[in-house]
């Protein structure tokens, strides 16, 4: 329990954070909107109904936390915009043009069919933006896991019906189309519900790297530091889901049909790798076995990778290792690697200023790998001869990329 003047000092707190956002990164519509539910809350906890202490989790589900349709309000949701504010300030968050409001919906599917997947009031979003330059949607929960239902119930829509609407929207859209959606839960998430979400949407870790914890700092008149307020996130469960390879039951047939692949090779094992799963999944899936090679002349979103691209991908370094190969004793190291020790040592620095998946996802995003015969058969070779397990399943997914 909270008390009501804890509860509007956190309402105040996030209305000078919002005010201190960088307009170079989100509009002016965006804050207005922010500012306005701040003091919505503000406003509700200063009514004189109201007892002295209150519940502060949102009673509503992931994404629709208007508090427009919940006229009979019992919980506060300022713990929400605490954590919406808290993602909008983070270095890598950018081109914010959308927060707390429903989008307006594509009348017609990409096939000119009417689309009825959302209904005509839109589908809510928490935030509208650019990650790492990639276009995302974001939905926002700050509820107790426990209460975090994947079928709906008493009149609620489940968590099941509210992603499947999401992502319906998502690939219909025309103009705010994203490649991602991603699931921030404050709380963390059931075990149970965390699986549904893997096998039925293909949800994963989300490779970013949010802080834990947001601090404000309170100040006296004489500008003396007297208290440090600070919201952890330890506990919160980021999700991701790749908007173009999650089929809805009514387009699963025609999905499978033009993508050239089957099943089981659209699958990609995410305990290769969340840096790993991220970057392949955002390749358009193409067939090694290509019956008219002369069409590729045509293509304008093809790229052709070589045999340094593709171990550089695949390589363990480039998936997590890095902490690892450094923590290992020097001389386990220049023995594991003989001649090549600085060569490798020279590639985790690299890795850790600057991440090759990071670096490669703007510019293959959305794109169809190619690579030549020589490149094939090297880079299988070299694989063979020098790599690990997981580099060696990582190659075989990869490959099942290419053409």
């Amino acid at each position: 329990m909270e008390s009501i003047e804890e509860a509007k000092k956190r309402c105040r707190r996030v209305m000078e954070r919002v005010e201190r956002l960088d307009t170079s990164k989100i509009t002016t519509s965006c804050k207005g909107t922010l500012l306005k539910l701040a003091i919505s809350e503000l406003n509700f906890l200063s009514s004189t109904h109201l007892h002295q202490s209150l519940p502060v989790r949102a009673s509503s589900p992931i994404g629709e936390l208007n508090s427009k349709d919940r006229p009979d309000r019992r919980h506060v949701n300022i713990g929400h915009l605490e954590a919406v504010v808290h993602i909008l300030e983070q270095p890598f968050i950018t081109g914010v043009s959308r927060v707390c409001k429903p989008i307006p919906l594509s009348p017609r599917t990409g096939n000119g069919e009417e689309s009825d997947c959302c209904g005509a009031k839109g589908v809510y979003l928490d935030i509208v933006c650019t990650l790492n330059r990639n276009p995302v949607w974001f939905l926002v929960s700050d509820r107790n896991p426990k209460y975090v239902s994947w079928e709906g119930c008493s009149g609620h829509k489940g968590l099941r019906t509210r992603i499947q609407e999401v992502l319906d929207a998502a690939r219909f859209s025309l103009t705010l189309k994203p490649s991602s959606v991603i699931l921030f839960f404050c709380n963390g998430l059931a075990q149970y519900v965390r699986l549904k979400l893997q096998d039925e949407f293909g949800a994963y870790d989300c490779a970013v790297e949010f802080p834990d914890c947001s601090f404000e700092f309170l100040e006296e008149a004489e500008s003396e530091w007297i208290n440090v307020l600070a919201r952890s996130y330890q506990g919160a469960r980021i999700l991701e889901i790749k908007v173009d390879h999650v089929s809805s039951p009514s387009m699963l047939d025609h999905d499978i049909k033009d993508s050239g692949t089957d099943i089981s090779e659209r699958h990609i094992d995410m305990s290769l790798g969340a840096s790993f799963f991220s970057l392949i999944s955002g390749m358009k899936f193409c067939s090694l076995n290509v019956e008219e090679p002369g069409d590729l002349l045509h293509q304008n979103d093809l790229i052709n990778f070589d045999t340094t691209a593709l171990i550089s991908i695949v390589s363990g370094i480039s998936n997590g290792g890095t902490d690892k190969l450094l923590a290992a004793p020097e001389t386990e190291t220049r023995l594991r690697f003989k001649g090549n020790y600085k060569f490798v040592v020279a590639q985790v620095l690299s890795e850790i200023q600057n991440p090759i998946h990071v670096e490669l996802s703007g510019v293959i995003f959305g794109k169809r790998g190619v690579i030549c015969e020589t490149v094939h058969s090297e880079f299988k070779e070299l694989v063979l001869m020098c790599g690990g397990p997981k580099e060696k399943r990582r190659a075989d997914q990869l490959l099942k990329c290419l053409m």
